[in-house]
């Protein structure tokens, strides 16, 4: 049966502009980092963009080497929009970014024109589009003058593989530098994509006051901190979580007695405020008007629901905060 979107899928979901550009974000995006992969079942995934779409979700990121293998999330959001979404593609914001490793030899990684603006063509391809709305740079490349990225950037966008240009894990002076060369080439940074959690602040140390200063939106991920901010550990690793898995990014040792107590007081103030422990650690994140947007995760459409829950519940009081605040520096 062919897919036709809920009509009202822009009648619950807010929308928040990023930086001081004429792009507005939903406060959800989903990522599709893990489970959109070829050693996943396809039409899981499916149903998750779709419900996704449905709950007024417009921003989809990707990677080139998101999988795993790598590039087999973009295929197979690529077959997604060939089957159900290829009428809504001027509605939906899709991203792609190049910076980790992708192929074997010199040119498949990092930040050099030629892997980047291969890796676009090779994305593009992936996923049977003209164009992707944002290309980032994925990380910083310490060996390559950052000119010469963000000069590959500029190329993608002039040429019209991308509408928007944007910068991910670059931390405040490399930000700054970088946001600069593109405002010089005629290419404004739309937006900044780092990681932010409750464990996890550093951007809180000047990347935030950087993005403020020069009207850059940012668009945070791994909120969840791998999903040790949820439930799911509250009582040990269980078999099939992440952490179980031995490529996990989330290791065993971040399992440890403090991080747990920490994570079984904050589940306390969840559930005074009427809601789980992921839901309190999205929307702690979105305290702060400088973060346009919260990229999820999601191995099931129940979490992609109660992500986009959180919206009736957003603002803390002051005690609140302070009580989340101590028992971060606990």
């Amino acid at each position: 049966m062919s897919y036709l979107a809920d009509k009202k899928r822009y009648d619950n979901m807010q929308y928040k502009r990023c930086g001081k550009s004429g792009i507005e974000l939903p406060l959800i995006s989903l990522g599709l980092w893990h489970n959109f992969g070829g050693v996943d079942i396809f039409e899981n995934g499916r149903k998750m963009v779709l419900r996704a779409f449905d709950l007024g979700i417009t921003h989809f990121d990707l990677a080139n080497n998101y999988g795993p293998p790598a590039g087999s999330a973009e295929e197979n959001f690529g077959k997604i929009l060939k089957t159900d979404l290829k009428s809504y593609r001027d509605e939906m914001i899709i991203t792609s970014k190049a910076g980790w490793d992708m192929w074997p030899g010199p040119y498949g990684n990092f930040g050099s024109r030629k892997y980047l603006i291969a890796s676009c063509n090779q994305s593009l391809k992936r996923m049977g589009l003209e164009y992707v709305d944002i290309f980032y740079s994925h990380r910083p490349d310490p060996n390559t003058p950052i000119e010469e990225t963000m000069m590959a950037l500029d190329q993608i966008v002039k040429s019209g593989k991308a509408l928007y240009a944007g910068i991910s894990s670059y931390n405040p002076e490399e930000s700054r530098e970088a946001i600069a060369v593109l405002k010089s080439l005629g290419t404004p940074c739309l937006v900044h994509q780092p990681s932010y959690s409750m464990f996890n602040r550093w951007i809180e140390d000047g990347l935030l006051n950087v993005l403020e200063e020069t009207g850059v939106g940012s668009v945070v991920f791994s909120p969840l901190f791998q999903g040790l901010l949820t439930d799911k550990y509250l009582n040990g690793i269980p078999q099939g979580s992440r952490a179980s898995k031995p490529d996990s990014f989330l290791s065993s040792r971040d399992i440890n007695e403090k991080n747990i107590e920490k994570v079984k007081a904050l589940n306390e103030i969840a559930k005074k405020r009427g809601q789980k422990m992921s839901q309190l650690a999205l929307s702690w994140v979105l305290r702060d008007e400088r973060v346009t947007s919260v990229i999820i995760g999601a191995s099931k459409v129940s979490h992609i629901e109660d992500a986009v829950g959180i919206q009736s519940n957003l603002t803390f009081s002051s005690e609140e905060l302070e009580a989340i605040e101590k028992i971060l520096k606990g």
